[in-house]
Order: C-alpha cells, then sequence, then structure tokens
C-alpha cells in the first residue's frame, strides 16, 4: 500500500492529487503545525506560538481529511493533537479513519471515542471550522471538554 504523510502546507494543497496515487492518508500534525505557522518547536524563543488549536491547521486538517473521503481512502491522525482528548471529538466529527497515539494516550481517547455522537461531533467540527482565531477555538474546546466530562461524572454519581 502506498501512502501519504500529510506533514507541510504543500502537501494539504495538492491533496486532491495526492489522493489520487495513495492508499491512504497520515497527518502528522506536529510538523504539520510547524511549518504552517512557521513555528520551530524546539526554540525557546518561538515556541509558545506552536499553536494547535489555530483555526488555519484545524482547516488544513479538515481540507485533507475531505480529500481523503472524495477519493474513497482512509485518513488518519497522527502526532500530539492525535492524542490530546480535547480534539477528538473534533477529529471523529470531520471523520477520521485512525488516530495514532503512544499507549499512555489511549485510554482517555478511547473513553472520549465511545462517548461521541456522530451527529453532535459533526455539528462540533463545522463549529471549530467557522472560527477566526485561536482564542475562540481554545475557549470552546475547553468548554465542550469540560461539559462532556461534568454530564459524564454526574451520570456515574446517580
Amino acid at each position: 500500500k502506498i501512502g501519504s504523510m500529510i506533514e507541510v502546507p504543500s502537501a494539504v494543497a495538492v491533496a486532491a492529487h495526492l489522493a489520487k496515487e495513495c492508499d491512504f492518508f497520515s497527518i502528522g500534525t506536529n510538523d504539520l503545525i510547524q511549518y504552517s505557522l512557521a513555528v520551530d518547536r524546539v526554540n525557546e524563543k518561538i515556541a509558545h506560538l506552536y499553536e494547535p488549536a489555530h483555526p488555519a491547521v484545524l482547516s488544513m486538517v479538515a481540507q485533507t481529511i475531505q480529500e481523503a473521503k472524495t477519493a474513497r481512502i482512509p485518513c488518519g491522525i497522527c502526532g500530539e493533537m492525535a492524542a490530546d482528548p480535547i480534539f477528538t471529538e473534533f477529529f471523529v466529527g470531520l471523520g477520521v479513519s485512525s488516530l495514532s497515539m503512544s499507549a499512555v494516550a489511549i485510554p482517555e481517547v478511547r473513553e472520549e471515542i465511545a462517548s461521541i455522537r456522530m451527529p453532535q461531533a459533526r455539528r462540533f467540527a463545522k463549529r471549530l471550522l467557522a472560527m477566526g482565531s485561536v482564542r475562540q477555538v481554545k475557549s470552546v474546546l475547553r468548554k465542550r471538554f469540560s461539559n462532556r466530562h461534568s454530564m459524564k461524572a454526574s451520570y456515574h454519581e446517580e
């Protein structure tokens, strides 16, 4: 099988063409964020600008997943974003086929996935994609994650 790592903005821009030649996509979020935002995450002077919740990053992820769907090939996510449960509902709502992460992250992400309802996840993903600032995206992600966990806690207390 021939796959393509989508790790740079130029790969996102030609994803429709790449999809015709590939059996699957894997979005490497660490590099995609770094190269999209021109931020070296190991440079202490600018590492604070490395931002997974940037609307441009979310848009590129969504565009890549959509091109994969159009081509009827699977599209997975790898990198730190895949292991961050605050992004799980967004990825599921976009229709990712897999999330690749270290073993320690699996239980929490698995729990998130089990509690997600597709219609709500799709609406949530569209809502995030319509936002224009990191502050808005982060606020909505945190609030949604917090609300989902407070609902689980109250359910388990009954």
